[in-house]
């Protein structure tokens, strides 16, 4: 599994032109499930996407957790995170999961999220979605399982 996270002043992720997550200050999370992948791995990339320090603290060092600053998270299915870009200039997708599993695994990742954290809005999974944000910094990292 992969999140692709980015420190955002806001956020938010439209279907059909309609706004169907959105959220302030916190990151925007886009999330690749790769084949193999299981509930197991999205609880590990979720205790550590919660516990990672990229917000400023009062010496304005990256020492603040989404849950220290009681921030948004907006995740985003992104299937072609689980590209494979080393050979060739056309990404290849083997190892991504098949839809049904992808789908059921960002799920699961949606409902702990929602468990653990207060602020969860999301995107939707297999959805044409335009996702507008505020990239803060710009600070973006890649997490990996």
């Amino acid at each position: 599994m992969r999140a692709l996270i980015q420190r955002v002043a806001r956020a938010k992720v439209e279907v059909d032109q309609q706004c169907i997550g959105e959220i302030d200050q916190g990151l925007l999370v886009f999330i690749g499930v790769e084949k193999g992948d299981r509930a197991e791995d999205a609880d590990r990339l979720l205790k550590k996407l919660l516990a990672y320090r990229v917000f400023a603290d009062a010496d304005d060092k990256m020492n603040l957790s989404v849950t220290d600053i009681n921030g948004g998270l907006l995740l985003v299915s992104q299937f072609t995170l689980a590209a494979n870009t080393q050979k060739g200039l056309r990404p290849s997708f083997s190892s991504a999961a098949p839809p049904a599993e992808g789908e059921a695994l960002y799920n699961y990742f949606v409902e702990q999220a929602r468990n653990l954290h207060p602020v969860v809005a999301t995107g939707r999974f297999g959805a044409d979605m335009k996702v507008e944000l505020l990239n803060d910094g710009p600070v973006t990292f890649l997490l990996e399982t």
